[in-house]
């Protein structure tokens, strides 16, 4: 009889210990979080392209140039004019 209960007192600690869940390692709660770092994308800046200038070049029977010029900046079509009657040389008219 003896015998019996000590096998039922080892199984029921047994049992008992089987049940019971291991102590946590850690505190519950909010785990860390690595920092993270976000950077804004950066535009690219740089020197805006210079506004268009078409040029149409002639040249006629007498190794004389003449041109047409066209786009949307005053400005820079007359830098480009001046340009080119520097070198090409007066247009003939």
């Amino acid at each position: 009889m003896e015998r019996k209960l000590g096998i039922y007192i080892v199984l029921a600690l047994f049992v008992i210990a089987c049940e019971r869940q291991p102590p946590p390692s850690e505190k519950p709660g909010p785990q860390p979080v690595g920092e993270v770092v976000v950077e804004k994308e950066k535009p690219e800046r740089g020197n805006p392209l210079p506004p268009e200038v078409k040029i149409k070049l002639k040249k006629d029977g007498k190794d004389q140039y003449s041109w047409e010029l066209s786009g949307s900046d005053a400005d820079q079509i007359l830098k480009v004019n001046e340009k080119l009657r520097k070198q090409l040389g007066e247009p003939s008219k």
